[in-house]
């Protein structure tokens, strides 16, 4: 059985991904990395530098097992950790995946330093709005926004102090997923992975902004089934 493995964007959680169990088709398991801090890990400390968060998400991987051909799927921040637990494990020596999926996010080898992390809660407020994606009644309820803003400034300070060390390419394929109307990465932002891999390498654009992964899901998992030869089973749940 083939496994996507899914990597949340900065600020978020497994249960960005909540939705897609419902339309997964049942010769693929869908398994999504829940980083320290939040919701089911809400009691442990949260890791605010990508090395270690590597480290941690590829031991899990690990003690889980790879077992059959994975894809590794990573939204904004999680496209940069997608990659860099690809690298992690090829330096284990496990086999990589069968296909890397970055989403709304440049390639490694474009840094993009950033100070959002260093602003007052105003600033991240601003970042929150300007991206979408968050909820209105989070940003209504002040308890709520108090920890909500704690996960997001830990996920810039990661996201904006991140660099990717050298590292040889890998050699899967990689389909890089932007939106059409996301003010952080365009197509040729995307373009850039193609540097990342001996693999082949290409782009394609979906309707919608930063957070264009939850409305497109189907669209976004038939065509990461076609990239692998699976079919796209016409007995999925019929959910919006």
């Amino acid at each position: 059985m083939h496994q996507i493995i899914c990597f949340p964007h900065a600020g978020g959680s497994a249960s960005a991904f909540r939705s897609w169990r419902a339309v997964v088709p049942p010769h693929v398991a869908l398994r999504v990395m829940q980083y320290p801090g939040r919701e089911t890990r809400f009691g442990e400390p949260m890791i605010d530098r990508m090395p270690e968060l590597v480290r941690l998400l590829t031991d899990e991987l690990m003690a889980a097992g790879l077992r059959g051909p994975y894809v590794l799927l990573g939204h904004s921040m999680g496209a940069a950790v997608a990659y860099e637990v690809a690298q992690e494990l090829r330096r284990r020596g496990q086999p990589g995946p069968a296909l890397l999926v970055p989403c709304a996010r440049q390639a490694p080898t474009d840094p993009r330093p950033g100070e959002v992390h260093r602003g007052d809660d105003e600033t991240l407020i601003a970042e929150l709005r300007r991206l979408g994606g968050t909820p209105a009644e989070v940003l209504a309820d002040p308890d709520l926004l108090r920890t909500v803003l704690a996960v997001v400034r830990n996920d810039y300070r990661l996201s904006e102090t991140y660099v990717a060390r050298p590292a040889p390419p890998l050699d899967c394929p990689v389909t890089v997923l932007v939106g059409d109307h996301d003010p952080d990465c365009s197509a040729e932002d995307g373009a850039g992975w193609a540097t990342v891999t001996t693999g082949p390498a290409d782009v394609s654009v979906l309707p919608g902004d930063h957070f264009f992964l939850t409305p497109r899901r189907r669209e976004i998992l038939a065509l990461v089934l076609s990239r692998l030869g699976l079919p796209a089973t016409a007995a999925w749940p019929s959910t919006p």
